[in-house]
């Protein structure tokens, strides 16, 4: 695990695959959320992300636990606002990166430092465009 992209303070952001791996307690995204507590980091996701995470295989007691160890952030109309934005400046569509976007939207709402750990940081970084630190999980 490597901490020097992120900052002290501000917002840890947990994309699907973060939140999947909490949830599973994932040795490296364990670590950042032990040092995510320990730096009095808030930790959060998109409630749009509990769609991709949840299915019929998933371990629910231990998602209800993460789940109460974060913030889930609503998906209000100026996230959705922000979000499509978002997709206009990246060239992208929202049919296939509209969650990524409202993820995207509401960690760029947060305080700042901003750090989204994600599985799939290119369309991220391309939604943040350098305004939160991207990190591959």
């Amino acid at each position: 695990m490597s901490r020097s992209p992120a900052m002290p303070g501000g917002t840890l952001v947990l994309d699907s695959e973060g939140l999947a791996k909490a949830v599973l307690r994932d040795r490296n995204v364990t670590g950042w959320l032990a040092l995510a507590h320990a730096d009095d980091l808030r930790v959060i996701t998109s409630a749009a992300t509990l769609v991709e995470v949840v299915h019929p295989r998933i371990n629910r007691p231990a998602l209800e636990w993460t789940l109460s160890r974060l913030v889930v952030e609503p998906v209000t109309e100026p996230i959705a606002r922000q979000a499509a934005a978002l997709l206009a400046d990246a060239g992208l569509h929202g049919h296939k990166h509209a969650i990524d976007a409202m993820l995207s939207a509401t960690a760029l709402t947060s305080p700042g430092p901003v750090t989204i750990l994600s599985s799939d940081p290119a369309d991220l970084a391309m939604l943040c465009r350098g305004r939160a630190a991207v990190i591959k999980i």
